[in-house]
């Protein structure tokens, strides 16, 4: 039977997807409702319907899954940022357990034996709420006109007021009080998307856990800001961007742990919250967070702690969980079983975080980021903890990897540490990894689809996985980290053979890659074409048997062209790199 939009149905939740929607079906009608959870048995209105399955909202549980939990948050629902709040904490963290099994599984193509044999229960928090260190709001007017702020409804930008999110500090709400007053008592107008008017977009906070920093960052709309004052007939001072601005900095300043207040101008038509251009108001352009990690002890090798600050500026990655990065990058150190001697590459490096915990178990760490301002301060926190083996490059993972780059200076790596944004790692990046054939590879992972993809691709490229486990990072959210330790696969033990090769149809080598695969990988790697008959001829070169090729020459007299030199080093390239040669 297949169901229209509006139609009611009753229904009984028997699993969640990936998104942390309740799946059901209906005589054989496959239903995703959102807000419900495995167990209940719900009414709900199908909102949008395909041929075979369609989106359903709660309207009413009929029978309370034993799971379900009243959620905290007055507006979770209407919200949607904390997709499990409705359900136990404990079956949060199964959840997310088996959701990285999926993936590995479905998108990794792994046997499930294999991932079970090497997957250790999820790291939980002992409290999965007010553990963000970082908030960004974006503000706007509510239906009565008042300035307000919130967070954005899933998939839309309509703001659902929320001044006390409970995965925040409890300072945010006296924070976001004092900024919304100031704005209605000056009449400061929030941006509005639609026309491209208005001064204060989004409201950045942010907190050092353990030092009982704050900073907080007004992202503004600069060309509403220079018409304001225009408008007012007043001439605008040095460093000043908003009307009566010191009477905020002074309200701010009062509130307790404040270190830090900066402005971002954003004038771009963008879903990118965070402009590069910032300018400091108040205080430090920075605050500051202590770090603590234990490299777990491993046969004739101590447990180590480590503390270590860490300067966070407003554009500076940072997690948002401090507690849990602690568990977070221990395991990533344990993973790397470093002993004093590894020479280490940390790639996707952001402010240096992970890099400068493994130095101390290292002889070298170097430290790779596209963006040069996380590099920077990279650095400083490199001289702020007195690390001095730890080096930094600010560029790709391909210019940083690059031959002339490892021939100057770079060593080549023991270990490889990956902590790449939510799309995984770059091509770049996955081939540099398997040519430099490191023993160890730990991977941390916000996205364990990605993960699964990337690891298809390192352990058809000779690792494999030795163990894997998730952080609960996002408590009441379907994300969670997931960290992987790789190791090089050993080659068996040899016996000597005796084979008849025109007996075979086809050679082991030439099964390992099609042509292709070959002319794929040359592709990606050198932006350039090379024809089947050039990789044949290499092939033949390096004695690598074909089968009758349909451009092999049909008589010795026949003339065919000589594959230039530079292409026949990609081909040798792309064997080496299928282990073809």
């Amino acid at each position: 039977m297949e169901y229209q939009k509006n139609d009611h149905v009753t229904v009984t939740i028997e699993d969640m997807d990936k998104d942390g929607q309740g799946i059901g079906k209906v005589d054989g009608f496959t239903l995703f409702v959102k807000d419900a959870v495995i167990g209940d048995r719900v009414e709900a209105k199908i909102v949008k319907s395909k041929k075979h399955y369609a989106y359903a909202r709660l309207e009413k549980v009929l029978a309370p899954s034993p799971f379900r939990v009243e959620p905290k948050c007055p507006v979770c629902r209407q919200c949607g940022g904390c997709q499990l709040q409705p359900l136990s904490y404990e079956r949060q963290l199964l959840f997310k357990q088996e959701k990285i099994k999926n993936n590995l599984i479905r998108i990794g193509g792994f046997s499930p034996d294999y991932v079970e044999a090497r997957m250790e229960p999820v790291i939980g928090m002992e409290n999965p709420f007010r553990y963000r260190n970082k908030a960004q709001y974006p503000v706007g007017r509510d239906k009565e006109g008042r300035v307000t702020a919130g967070f954005y409804a899933g998939r839309t930008h309509h703001i659902i007021p929320n001044q006390d999110c409970l995965l925040g500090p409890e300072e945010n709400q006296k924070i976001l009080q004092v900024i919304l007053n100031y704005m209605e008592e000056n009449h400061v107008p929030p941006y509005e998307e639609a026309t491209g008017l208005g001064l204060v977009r989004h409201i950045l906070i942010r907190k050092g856990f353990s030092t009982g920093e704050i900073m907080v960052c007004l992202v503004l709309n600069k060309k509403m800001t220079k018409l304001s004052y225009q408008a007012r007939g007043t001439q605008k001072r040095n460093n000043e961007f908003l009307p009566n601005q010191g009477e905020l900095l002074a309200k701010l300043a009062r509130i307790q742990g404040m270190t830090s207040v900066s402005v971002s101008i954003n004038t771009e038509k963008t879903n990118v919250i965070m402009g590069k251009e910032i300018h400091n108001l108040w205080g430090q352009p920075f605050i500051t967070d202590v770090l603590h990690t234990r490299d777990m002890q491993r046969e004739g090798y101590p447990a180590t702690e480590r503390a270590l600050t860490f300067k966070i500026s407003p554009l500076s990655f940072y997690q948002v969980n401090p507690v849990q990065t602690e568990k977070l990058y221990s395991l990533a150190l344990e993973y790397a079983g470093l002993t004093g001697k590894e020479i280490v590459w940390d790639l996707y490096c952001g402010i240096g975080t992970i890099s400068l915990f493994l130095a101390g178990g290292a002889k070298k760490v170097y430290g790779v980021e596209i963006v040069p301002q996380a590099i920077e301060d990279a650095k400083e926190n490199a001289v702020l903890n007195g690390i001095e083996n730890a080096e930094f490059f600010a560029g790709s993972v391909q210019e940083a990897l690059s031959e002339e780059a490892l021939g100057k200076s770079i060593l080549p790596p023991d270990v490889v540490v990956v902590d790449p944004p939510r799309k995984g790692c770059d091509q770049a990046c996955l081939s540099a990894m398997l040519k430099l054939r490191p023993e160890r590879i730990v991977y941390v992972s916000c996205d364990s689809a990605t993960l699964a993809r990337d690891l298809k691709i390192l352990c058809d490229g000779g690792y494999e996985v030795k163990r894997a486990r998730g952080v609960d990072q996002f408590g009441m959210t379907v994300h969670v980290e997931t960290v992987v330790q790789l190791v090089r696969k050993t080659p068996d033990a040899h016996i000597d053979l005796k084979i008849d090769m025109d007996e075979l149809d086809i050679t082991s080598s030439e099964s390992k890659a099609t042509y292709e695969k070959i002319k794929q990988y040359i592709a990606d790697k050198y932006d350039t074409k090379v024809t089947n008959l050039y990789i044949a001829q290499v092939k033949d070169k390096h004695g690598i048997i074909e089968r009758e090729n349909y451009n092999k020459a049909k008589s010795e007299d026949s003339k065919q062209l000589k594959c230039p030199p530079e292409k026949e080093k990609m081909i040798e390239d792309a064997l080496k790199y299928f282990k073809m040669i």
